[in-house]
């Protein structure tokens, strides 16, 4: 069984709302300008992953992004360029249709393509450096690398970071749809319909009249993305997909970063102490809101607490490399030393 333990996070006095925690990043906060080389992963049923790869000799790090998230995003462009800066050497996934350049086919990412994930992770494991250090997923990223870690023996992963994960699909859609967090499922239903309008005309397919109908997530998934991927429908998507059933069976060291306040979701969504695998340690903050984790004791000067989070972490899973059996780091890697508070 895994352990939950309770996080020393503390908000920012005057980020203290979980909306204000959710929201100011995405807001205020200013995005690296990162040009990273492309290198593209070709898949099994002849669509394409491609990733943005930082360039170094560093231990290599993936990092998945959420629900129509990109390298701009606020928490994966920053955690990329700060993961350089302390020596590692990030690798961005897109997430299949979300790079630059749409995919082949009309199917597309979703919260269980766990599939995507494994056919990336083996090829990357198969270059002269070997096995990725970690992966770092956010929101769907997160759900999406907790249900291959669970479903997967021996994945080539050292260790895992899951963040602001939404333990239970049918949950988080429901949640979205009460109170404040209405504004958050307005945006992402109109950035779903708007790449998937993009998507069909590249593929040279007609507007679906019926994407004007779609006011809901909910029927947005059960109309569009169950039937594109093989789903019977939404419930059969989220039950299928969810990752919560799959934290059993997790071996691999994986830290999960979680807020109670979480406006994407329900507090009784989060797992009890002994549904987490082996491998799995929840951290629980009482705030913090949705892939925000923002502290600092003066207005205006946050403190981007969760990124030094999981690099305490990565960190820690280097020392435990370079105190294996021979005593030496794997060739090329070294540990860095990250400062937790900035």
């Amino acid at each position: 069984m895994g352990q939950l333990q309770i996080s020393d996070f503390r908000p920012a006095w005057w980020l203290a709302n979980p909306h204000l925690q959710t929201l100011w990043p995405s807001l205020a906060r200013a995005r690296p300008r990162l040009r990273l080389p492309r290198r593209r992963i070709e898949l099994p049923d002849g669509d394409f992953i491609d990733l943005a790869v930082a360039e170094g000799q560093g231990p290599r790090v993936l990092v998945i992004h959420g629900l129509e998230g990109s390298l701009q995003s606020h928490y994966a462009g920053a955690l990329v360029a700060r993961l350089a800066a302390q020596g590692y050497r990030p690798i961005f996934m897109h997430l299949r249709g979300c790079g630059d350049e749409p995919n082949r086919l009309q199917r597309g990412y979703h919260s269980g393509a766990s599939d995507d994930l494994a056919a990336v992770l083996v090829e990357l494991a198969e270059d002269p450096e070997g096995p990725l250090l970690a992966a770092v997923g956010f929101s769907l990223g997160g759900n999406l690398l907790l249900k291959y870690l669970g479903e997967t023996r021996q994945p080539p992963l050292a260790s895992a970071v899951a963040v602001s994960v939404p333990f239970v699909l049918r949950d988080a859609m429901l949640r979205l749809e009460r109170g404040v967090s209405r504004l958050y499922h307005r945006h992402l239903l109109a950035k779903l319909k708007a790449a998937y309008r993009r998507k069909l005309a590249h593929l040279g397919l007609p507007d679906d009249p019926a994407l004007a109908e779609i006011d809901d997530i909910d029927t947005f998934d059960d109309r569009i993305t169950a039937p594109l991927n093989g789903f019977a429908g939404a419930y059969d998507y989220y039950a299928r997909c969810s990752c919560r059933r799959f934290l059993p069976g997790i071996t691999t060291p994986t830290l999960i970063l979680h807020a109670r306040d979480d406006p994407f979701m329900y507090p009784r969504t989060i797992p009890y102490e002994h549904e987490l695998g082996p491998g799995v340690t929840l951290e629980l903050a009482e705030g913090g809101g949705h892939v925000g984790f923002i502290a600092g004791a003066v207005p205006g000067r946050p403190v981007y607490w969760l990124e030094g989070r999981i690099l305490r972490h990565l960190d820690a899973c280097m020392a435990r490399a370079q105190a294996g059996p021979q005593g030496d780091a794997p060739p090329g890697q070294r540990v860095p030393v990250a400062n937790a508070q900035t």
